[in-house]
């Protein structure tokens, strides 16, 4: 039994690197139907389609996306850095299939403002770190965790993750996150936005931003590499999914037959718009 929601949003999800965690996404799309899906951006790293890695579980997100545009799903796919070969498509439309590099949406009288947020990364300071997220640094650094924690559960202990350590423990870094948050929120008051969702950061958030000229509601979708993450609007509220909460819960992927693609047959058939 899918559960209904209203609005799903996902983001960095890095489709084509090693840290991306297709399959865990595959079931968790599988456990929905929402009304409204909204793709925040990093969906595909095109960063790294220089190497020839794509692998079916990788293609069945994309397929299952496509999916859901023929079951009465809206969906959105905003822009990010790592996919912005796809901002010279901004505003096409595909039935409802529809690629922005931004998004407003009043959802239930609220003015609710989408973007991925990578717009920040000249103004903000510190911001170096965040932009080799999926590069080869951070792939190598996936790599070596999985096999770390593998490792821990063979022993019985709790999962480690070096990129979060790493992230809490290094001030620019949690100075960035603190800055990009009050960045974007201080720009959705001054627009007037009750709700501002962005993406780039990988730091699943929901929260509360105010100052002198009014208030608004800060969202951030999280990625799935290590939080395994989104975002879900339902019965009027908002609230973070977390994969390893209801993994339990979730079913496996049927088992289906899927051509494997190298990079540029892949990039053929995302950019194949005509």
């Amino acid at each position: 039994m899918k559960r209904n929601v209203d609005v799903v949003v996902i983001s960095d999800v890095h489709l084509g690197t090693y840290g991306c965690k297709a399959k865990e996404l595959l079931r968790y799309l599988n456990s929905i139907q929402p009304k409204t899906l909204i793709l925040n951006g990093d969906i595909i790293d095109v960063w790294q389609f220089k190497k020839s890695y794509f692998p079916k579980s990788h293609l069945k997100v994309i397929k299952k996306i496509l999916s859901f545009v023929t079951k009465n799903t809206e969906v959105y796919y905003v822009t990010g850095n790592h996919d912005e070969m796809f901002r010279k498509f901004a505003d096409f439309e595909l039935g409802k299939l529809k690629i922005c590099n931004k998004i407003c949406l009043t959802i239930d009288e609220k003015k609710t403002w989408f973007f991925h947020g990578d717009v920040f990364d000249a103004s903000v300071q510190h911001s170096k770190w965040i932009a080799k997220l999926g590069g080869k640094g951070y792939d190598l650094l996936i790599l070596i965790n999985t096999l770390v924690n593998w490792f821990l559960q063979k022993l019985g202990k709790e999962k480690y993750s070096f990129s979060k350590k790493i992230k809490n423990n290094v001030k620019k870094a949690v100075k960035f996150i603190g800055d990009f948050e009050l960045t974007a929120s201080e720009l959705a008051i001054d627009n007037q936005y009750d709700y501002v969702i962005c993406g780039h950061i990988h730091q699943p958030q929901i929260r509360e931003v105010s100052n002198k000229n009014g208030s608004c509601i800060y969202m951030n979708s999280g990625d799935w590499i290590e939080n395994l993450s989104a975002l879900e609007y339902h019965d009027k509220e908002w609230s973070i999914f977390y994969y390893e909460e209801h993994q339990h819960s979730l079913k496996d992927d049927d088992v289906e037959e899927i051509q494997e693609m190298n990079h540029l047959e892949l990039l053929k058939v995302v950019t194949n718009f005509s």
